[in-house]
């Protein structure tokens, strides 16, 4: 059956070697017969959680705050799988991608947990210049488990520092067959 995934990319390159992983990934899904919608996070206006406590889940736009996460919001409590997409940025995750993951606590609040089990799954595609994933790919392993959400793995593409490094590499291939699996 069909599955709609949506991605979070937390890039701030719309051409850059984390957009080249998640073009191959989408390009692999969509081919298996899903639904992909990408949120390319750094062209949208996201603030950062206030940690209010003030969120309710069942609501259209959960968070007290009114901003580019009232699109995310109903994509993410409609979709089967979230795929994190970011370049490696201090041994973590990119600000963009973080704030959006932190505001998705909204949808824990109040009125029942519609982020937490539900039968969803998650990947994780990354690029950077180095090679030292192991302090996010803790988090991320963390993240999932926390959720109740199935790590269906991730590609994790070092050595690519400027845009455009990645092209031929073989983790495209292994990005494409991530998003091809899912069925």
């Amino acid at each position: 059956m069909a599955k709609k995934i949506v991605i979070l990319n937390g890039s701030p390159r719309k051409k850059g070697n984390t957009a080249a992983l998640v073009q191959a990934f989408a390009e692999g899904a969509e081919n298996a017969g899903n639904t992909v919608t990408e949120f390319f996070l750094d062209g949208m206006d996201i603030h950062g959680c206030k940690g209010c406590f003030g969120g309710h889940s069942a609501k259209e736009c959960p968070c007290v705050q009114k901003d580019d996460m009232c699109k995310i919001y109903p994509a993410i409590k409609a979709c089967s799988v979230v795929v994190l997409a970011t370049p490696l940025y201090y041994w973590n995750m990119s600000g963009q991608l973080r704030t959006a993951i932190d505001r998705l606590f909204a949808l824990e609040e109040n009125d029942g947990n519609l982020l937490r089990g539900n039968d969803r799954a998650c990947a994780l595609l990354m690029a950077a210049e180095g090679k030292g994933f192991a302090d996010v790919l803790t988090y991320y392993d963390h993240l999932a488990e926390h959720l109740h959400w199935e790590n269906l793995g991730h590609v994790l593409a070092g050595g690519n520092c400027d845009a455009g490094d990645i092209a031929g590499k073989p983790e495209l291939g292994q990005a494409y067959a991530l998003g091809n699996s899912i069925s």
